[in-house]
């Protein structure tokens, strides 16, 4: 397995993975629209897509990353928000290596550090970030204002 930063080349073995994400979560096929949406991003160089490809070249997973900032500690983060492995490559450990890289890449960057959310019922997630030394927060809430 490889694990590399995406770029435009590599959209249309991207597209299909983000657009199974997308369905994952209840958004209906729309490849175009996919496309446009990492297209943008890769060209706006406004997050990381990390692309986990098979030694065949096949699309395995990928993990989106976009940079924040912490104003109490005055330093950058990251987000991960998006990580999803193609059904015909789970239980193979890519996500926990698509984790792993993306770790590796922000502490490259000099982050201090990672944050993700997830499901509260989405226990399977829950063990392998666990299990990767991630630690869940107590202390906040999360919220969303739908604009």
């Amino acid at each position: 397995m490889r694990i590399l930063p995406a770029a435009l080349a590599d959209l249309d073995t991207l597209v299909p993975l983000f657009d199974g994400y997308r369905q994952f979560y209840g958004q209906p096929t729309d490849l175009a629209r996919a496309r446009a949406f990492l297209a943008e991003r890769i060209e706006r160089g406004e997050s990381l897509i990390l692309l986990a490809r098979g030694e065949d070249g096949a699309g395995l997973g990928f993990t989106q990353l976009y940079p924040l900032f912490s104003s109490v500690r005055a330093v950058r983060i990251w987000l991960l928000n998006d990580l999803f492995v193609a059904a015909s490559a789970r239980r193979r450990g890519v996500a926990a290596a698509l984790l792993t890289a993306a770790a590796a890449w922000a502490r490259a960057q000099g982050a201090a550090s990672l944050s993700l959310s997830t499901a509260l019922d989405n226990a399977p997630a829950q063990a392998l970030y666990e299990s990767l030394g991630w630690r869940r927060e107590s202390g906040f809430c999360e919220y969303s204002l739908g604009l």
